[in-house]
């Protein structure tokens, strides 16, 4: 292979280099201050702003009145927000309703592990009325909170938004057409308040463009992240909202994702529309410390400067022919919302890879690489590809050993921004360490030509396998190369200009994106996380270039030199590593206010007056070790409602509980078709019933409480068809079976209320151990067989 000395390898040679690395830096830092503050909620409005704007102030009153407690579907607390809703809603001048209604959960909705998720729902409905409607905007949040938190931020964020936006609406000037106020109850037990809304409440009956108002954290910005199918109208409407934020690469990612909220049931209703949340600071997420005190107010400033926005620009909107052009690709830019047609999408990604492809050439052609060379960066580019993203996971790995509470944290820590900085130095590290140890063998264009033959190669991937997400790679590979074939033909420091462009384009589309992904994904993925840094570290590895001393002709003592200072941006990327890793250890310990979540759950069987102690943590922490050990195994034959879920048990002290009653109410047979009627009556305050047939028994149709259900889900293990049933009616619901052939029919039924403070055996938790936001967490289940 011919000898290119260093010094000619390179994209751009400007003289002297110091200065050279100074501008560009201080020219890229600029960008990305101005690239991060595009993803920066808004500051809060006091509770005196203009009474036609949407005010954080005014809204968190509300947050505070509605997240004094927990108010899961169903309980007392449920029906007092309820009751501050309606009131709300009739003091802006609307004359809301509550339907009160059963509803199954329906279609690819979440199904409960113990098979169909039924609710006895009360939702609040409200009608604004257009002058001339051309269709309906629902503006969509959920009211209750999961049983383990007041859920200060879901949805209380959600739902004050609503309230908020409706007293702006109701008192300004009438739109074009009908706005829609929709508080769901029961999101957090099945989806089952949206899915009666669209099924059964007239007003949904034409379906329309529904904004569904979420919170899956306490901060950050409110990012749009899913939308319905052929989104281009929508997505050109959100562009011109106060601060729209959002990627179509989250969109992508979700569509694959088995995650549910409201707006599932809407889009397969049939409805357009757009899903928003803010999603940082997820370590509250249906937790005890999910309080108002844990709003950042900005994010709900955000939140509804953006619906109430959208509702008065799509109100006075033609809605017929919103629902068109195929979906859109958009990402935020500092001052607003890039947005092209999906169309392009193939178009840039090919475009890109040719340009790549000619820069690659034209290197060749200067003298600037050798086609050996041009094969080796491009094959050694992947090693930070797949090199940093494991790193980064065994990093969280190690730090789950040394606090073994953050396992219980589904997402995120409390405080994870040092963690992140910490992704960020191991990203830069291997990074900078890798090009120290290529950089004088192949040359400093044949790795930056390398990484950018990756970008576009994923680029064409993912114009393939998720188009909403090609331009995350493409563009960055098309600026890449037009700047480097500019650099080419450029001497002195002109061919900085380019290049500072290329770079500058690849931190504006990488950078918005790492940050709403951290947050997104949490650092129970950094493997994600890291992988977006690491593409924007090849992005720009022009620029890393300058960091390192001109090579070229060096011999002896110089040339150790500078290979010594090349070592440098690695060495300080590891020291800051070292660094912002203890600063997280050191700042987000377990104390009172940010207490370890612990997972714990009571059942009793009354078949054998046993109980067990049950947790679904990955292995016991010290608290909850003292109820259960492993291993961790199924209660599918007792507790079917559990599904196949691994849970560590232990022995507990029974307790006197009744077992819910399961009365027959009829029983006929007509040939092998036998029908039975059952009412199953809860015997104590609940949150919810279960019934499990037995496999052997083919249940072909069933109705509850007069509504038809699914009769092919089943629990799995020795039972047939289930169904769980949330807040269910003091005296019970009925249950209608058709099942095959005269057995007797074994029926298990379980009820399952909150709270384990009174059980025998109990001890309380100490200040800095908390309760894991989960479904399940504190949950005393009693169960019983029946055989009918």
């Amino acid at each position: 292979m011919p000898r290119i000395e260093a010094a000619s390898r390179a994209l751009a040679r400007p003289a002297p280099r110091r200065w050279a690395a100074l501008v560009t830096v201080v020219v890229l830092a600029v960008v990305a201050a101005l690239a991060v503050q595009s993803v920066r909620p808004p500051a809060a409005r006091p509770a005196g702003a203009p009474a036609a704007e949407f005010s954080a102030g005014r809204a968190f009153e509300q947050v505070r009145a509605i997240a004094i407690e927990p108010h899961a579907a169903g309980s007392a607390a449920n029906s007092a927000v309820r009751g501050r809703v309606l009131a709300t809603l009739r003091a802006a001048g609307l004359d809301p309703e509550v339907q009160d209604t059963v509803s199954v959960q329906g279609g690819e909705l979440s199904s409960s592990a113990g098979g169909t998720g039924l609710a006895q729902v009360r939702n609040v409905v409200a009608l604004l009325p257009g002058t001339g409607s051309t269709g309906r905007i629902f503006l969509v949040a959920h009211y209750d909170s999961a049983q383990t938190g007041p859920g200060g931020n879901d949805d209380a964020a959600g739902t004050a938004t609503v309230l908020e936006a409706a007293r702006a609406l109701a008192g300004g000037p009438r739109l074009r057409n009908d706005v829609v106020f929709v508080l769901t109850d029961a999101e957090e037990a099945c989806l089952c308040g949206a899915q009666a809304f669209v099924e059964q409440h007239p007003l949904a009956r034409d379906g329309g463009v529904v904004l569904n108002l979420e919170a899956r954290g306490s901060g950050g910005p409110a990012i749009m992240f899913e939308t319905a199918a052929d989104n281009a109208g929508l997505v050109g409407a959100f562009a011109k909202a106060p601060k729209p934020v959002g990627t179509s690469f989250a969109v992508e990612i979700y569509r694959r994702l088995p995650n549910d909220t409201d707006f599932t049931a809407f889009r397969e209703r049939g409805f357009t529309g757009l899903n928003t949340a803010y999603i940082d600071g997820a370590a509250v997420y249906h937790a005890p410390t999910d309080t108002p005190a844990a709003m950042d107010t900005d994010s709900l400033q955000h939140l509804g400067d953006n619906a109430l926005a959208l509702t008065r620009d799509l109100g006075d909107r033609d809605l017929a022919g919103l629902r068109s052009g195929g979906d859109a690709t958009y990402f935020p830019v500092p001052g607003g919302l890039a947005v092209y047609p999906g169309a392009l999408t193939w178009p840039l990604a090919a475009l890109a890879l040719l340009a790549v492809l000619a820069l690659a050439w034209l290197a060749r052609r200067r003298g600037l690489a050798t086609g050996g060379r041009l094969a080796a960066g491009f094959g050694l580019a992947l090693v930070p590809i797949i090199v940093v993203p494991v790193l980064a996971q065994l990093l969280w790995a190690l730090l789950k050993v040394i606090r073994p509470g953050y396992a219980e944290q589904p997402i995120d820590p409390y405080r994870p921004f040092w963690y992140r900085l910490a992704i960020l130095a191991l990203t830069a590290m291997i990074i900078f360490a890798w090009y120290a140890l290529l950089r004088r063998r192949l040359g400093p264009a044949a790795l930056a030509i390398g990484g950018l033959g990756w970008l576009a190669v994923l680029g064409l991937t993912l114009a393939a396998l998720a188009p909403g997400g090609s331009y995350l790679t493409a563009l960055p590979a098309l600026a890449g190369a037009l700047a480097g074939i500019a650099a080419v033909f450029l001497r002195g420091w002109w061919p900085l200009l380019p290049l500072t462009l290329g770079a500058a384009v690849a931190v504006v589309v990488l950078l918005p994106t790492l940050i709403m992904f951290f947050p997104a994904l949490g650092l129970n993925l950094a493997a994600s996380g890291a992988f977006i840094a690491t593409l924007l570290g090849l992005a720009v590895l022009p620029v890393i270039d300058l960091l390192h001393p001109e090579a070229g002709g060096q011999r002896g003592l110089v040339a150790a030199r500078a290979r010594r200072l090349g070592a440098l941006p690695a060495l300080a990327a590891a020291l800051a590593l070292v660094a912002c890793t203890t600063a997280g250890l050191v700042v987000d310990r377990f104390d009172a206010a940010h207490p370890a979540p612990t997972h714990l759950m009571y059942a009793l069987d009354t078949d054998t007056n046993q109980a067990r102690w049950l947790s679904a943590e990955a292995a016991p922490q010290k608290w909850t070790a003292q109820y259960v050990a492993g291993p961790a195994a199924t209660v599918t034959g007792t507790l079917p409602a559990f599904g196949d879920e691994l849970l560590l048990a232990g022995a507990a002290q029974a307790a006197p509980l009744p077992a819910p009653q399961l009365t027959k109410v009829n029983d006929s047979t007509a040939g092998d078709l036998r029908t039975i009627r059952l009412r199953l009556t809860p015997q104590r305050p609940v949150r919810l019933v279960t019934l499990h047939v037995g496999a052997e028994a083919a249940v072909t149709q069933a109705t509850v409480a007069g509504r038809p259900v699914p009769a092919d889900r089943t629990a799995g293990g020795p039972w047939g068809f289930g169904l769980v049933f949330h807040a269910p009616p003091a005296d019970g619901i009925e249950i209608t079976m058709t099942v095959r052939g005269t057995a007797p029919l074994k029926l298990r039924v379980m009820d399952a209320s909150d709270g384990l403070s009174t059980l025998p055996g109990f001890q309380p938790r100490p200040a800095d151990v908390g309760v894991t936001g989960s479904h399940s967490s504190e949950m005393l289940a009693v169960a019983h067989t029946y055989t009918l």
